[in-house]
């Protein structure tokens, strides 16, 4: 039986991949699929991509595009979630301001360089007309160091998808004071170029099989309190963010958006020219 290592943030847009794991869905088409949460997010899947700690990883798009400039030996196979991702923008609840104009020039908890967190607030810095400096960088590698470190005062700001924040927020540990929506498919499912060499219809298997789940889960009519306890959030909260997210149900990756995530990438002075689609999609 083929064995496949997949990597993902353990939040509630992963859910479906739970689902066929626990349906043994992939071992019906003699696949085992070994799941790993990603705390850290994106920038340590790319780590693990790159060290072959992982075969396939669910990851956002922004990320995953600009590793793979950085020298990732992975393709992208497919988007995964087809709708954008909205990303709250943080402070800790004890600061002084609610205006998000007052933080200009204040320092950024990141998960690591390269991740959603840190290029994502270039983006919505860009949005804003503001410029960050080095210094305003603050690694804490998952949302629990993020959560620590806003507490005590070392960074003032922090993005992260919002509804993952909110019990947070909720508990008054941070405040929300502003939000960024991805512009683009805010996931993608990229796969080790050697995996791909080898298994390549294996993995657009696992795809299909996913992307199967993803539908049902769409029209279950429990999944909003199912999802709810599954991932201690508020049935409310899951009901907002269930109308609007959709998981994609091919297997195309356009030429267009990934253009798009260049340009931005090339604005806020991470890359400095634009490939063609070869360069991400697996042919």
């Amino acid at each position: 039986m083929l064995h496949i290592k997949v990597g993902g943030v353990p939040e509630h847009f992963n859910l479906p991949w739970h689902l066929c794991i626990e349906k043994k869905l992939f071992e019906k088409e003699g696949i085992h699929v070994e799941w790993i949460d990603f705390p850290g997010g994106t920038g340590a899947m790319c780590q693990a991509l790159r060290k072959a700690e992982i075969d396939m990883a669910i990851i956002l798009s922004e990320g995953i595009v600009y590793d793979i400039l950085q020298g990732n030996n992975s393709h992208l196979l497919s988007w995964y979630v087809s709708s954008p991702l909205v990303w709250g923008i943080h402070t800790a609840s004890t600061h002084s301001s609610n205006d998000i104009n007052d933080f200009e020039g204040k320092r950024y908890a990141i998960s690591r360089f390269g991740s959603g967190s840190h290029l994502m607030a270039y983006v919505d810095a860009l949005n804003r007309n503001w410029k960050i400096n080095e210094d305003q960088w603050v690694v804490v590698n998952h949302l629990d160091g993020a959560l620590d470190s806003l507490t005590h005062h070392d960074s003032e700001l922090f993005l992260w998808e919002k509804f993952t924040t909110k019990p947070y927020v909720d508990a008054g540990t941070l405040k929300r004071i502003g939000e960024c929506p991805t512009p683009w498919p805010c996931f993608a499912i990229a796969a080790r170029d050697e995996q791909i060499n080898d298994h390549k219809a294996s993995l657009q298997s696992i795809i299909q099989i996913v992307q199967k789940e993803a539908k049902l889960l769409k029209q279950d009519a429990h999944a909003v309190a199912n999802i709810a306890r599954r991932y201690k959030l508020l049935e409310a909260d899951v009901t907002k963010w269930f109308a609007d997210v959709a998981w994609a149900q091919d297997m195309k990756v356009d030429t267009e958006t990934l253009e798009f995530i260049q340009h931005t990438l090339l604005k806020i002075g991470k890359i400095d020219q634009i490939q063609d689609g070869d360069t991400f999609i697996c042919n």
